[in-house]
């Protein structure tokens, strides 16, 4: 049976909470080591690496702003010297995303999202080809969105950034895969967690929010985390060692 993994760690960013925790998890129960890395809260990515242990593998964090390139190479450099290995990433980090129409974003709001969720993604694949290269290739997974399939109304700022990091990881999987190293992307839908709970406890997604979407949903519910957890576990084991460049939605059919 193929082992799922290789050895070393599976280097996550922002994964310490929500989605994030949820694939750490699942990387850990297939028996994998992982890093895992948070922005300001550190009493909650400690809980969190205190329970991915009880796993029977290590787990490191590392405080990582995605907006700052020192702190991206220095979470990739210490996550290698403590694991001796990453063979793959994830981003699964982002800004914390408002929903105003395109006519009403603010180059504040537009400035935060490149500089973290764009230019953070292109350092993040800049910065790990050089070690997967040295290390028989390795594989990193875009958390993405399902806005890419079907462009929803005040969606813009989480978008509009995704559909260029969708470049970046066609490049990484047409130039990289000679040295060994994939890429791909998991296009993510309605998730009951994280960003999701922050707009329905605002009233943003209020029940006629929420009935509307579930009424174009072919399966009639919202997903969980640990459903895109699954689908990253997947692109980050060997079990999809000969699939590169490939954008998967999981988001109930919503970009059918």
């Amino acid at each position: 049976m193929i082992k799922e993994f290789d050895d070393g760690a599976c280097l996550i960013f922002g994964g310490s909470g929500g989605i994030g925790a949820s694939i750490a998890t699942r990387i850990a129960e297939g028996g994998s080591d992982v890093a895992i890395t948070y922005r300001s809260n550190k009493d909650k990515a400690i809980t969190a690496a205190e329970e991915i242990r009880k796993l029977g593998v290590e787990c490191s964090i590392h405080q990582v702003d995605i907006a700052n390139k020192a702190q991206i190479i220095a979470a990739i450099s210490d996550a290698a010297e403590v694991h001796a290995r990453i063979h793959s990433v994830v981003v699964a980090a982002g800004s914390d995303i408002k929903q105003p129409f395109l006519a009403e974003v603010t180059d504040e709001q537009w400035d935060e999202v490149i500089e973290s969720d764009l230019n953070g993604f292109f350092r993040i694949v800049k910065n790990i080809i050089p070690h997967f290269r040295a290390n028989d290739g390795g594989s990193l997974v875009h958390i993405s969105s399902a806005g890419l399939g079907r462009t929803p109304p005040k969606d813009v700022l989480s978008v509009a950034p995704k559909a260029a990091n969708e470049a970046l990881v066609q490049y990484m999987a047409k130039e990289e895969g000679i040295h060994g190293i994939r890429a791909n992307s998991v296009a993510v839908g309605v998730i009951e967690t994280g960003i999701f709970k922050r707009l329905e406890a605002e009233g943003v997604f209020d029940d006629k929010w929420k009935n509307a979407v579930l009424a174009g949903l072919p399966i009639k519910h919202f997903g969980k985390p640990e459903d895109i957890a699954e689908a990253t576990a997947y692109f980050a084991s060997n079990r999809s060692k000969y699939v590169t460049g490939q954008l998967l939605f999981v988001d109930g059919g919503y970009s059918v």
